[in-house]
């Protein structure tokens, strides 16, 4: 029992070591407006990432996210909470992609995250699953 405890104890110290204090890189992607008239984005999360993890979208232009997450056991899912620019998100990634519509009526940045976290460990925000949907004109 208590060699358990000790593994346990290891490998969740493992676990937040080797997240502790990495930078993420910055992905951008700036969306453009395709012939049906709708700005097409993708969006990948994985452990503890998005990518990209920067959006451009131009304002009052309909947008298309299509997200998914790659080979992760972890459940994630892909939130914006923005309803003074008409966005509102809150989904579960799987590996079948998903489409989200809305069209931006606001500029500015708006923070996109995953909500989740395991057990008592810091949610996957903390561990920088985190972007910016920016709304320019």
């Amino acid at each position: 029992m208590k060699a358990s405890v000790t593994c346990l104890v290891f490998c969740l110290g493992l676990a937040g070591y080797s997240h502790a204090d990495v930078a993420p890189d910055e992905t951008v992607y700036r969306a453009t407006r395709a012939a049906d008239g709708v700005q097409h984005v993708r969006i990948e999360g994985g452990a503890y990432f998005f990518k990209p993890n920067r959006v451009i979208v131009k304002l009052n232009v309909p947008v298309e996210l299509t997200v998914s997450v790659g080979r992760s056991v972890i459940p994630h899912t892909f939130v914006i909470q923005a309803p003074e620019a008409g966005i509102v998100v809150d989904e579960s990634l799987s590996s079948q992609p998903r489409s989200i519509r809305f069209t931006p009526t606001a500029v500015g940045s708006y923070p996109f995250y995953c909500r989740n976290r395991l057990l008592f460990l810091e949610n996957h925000r903390g561990k920088d699953m985190e972007g910016v949907l920016d709304v320019v004109e």
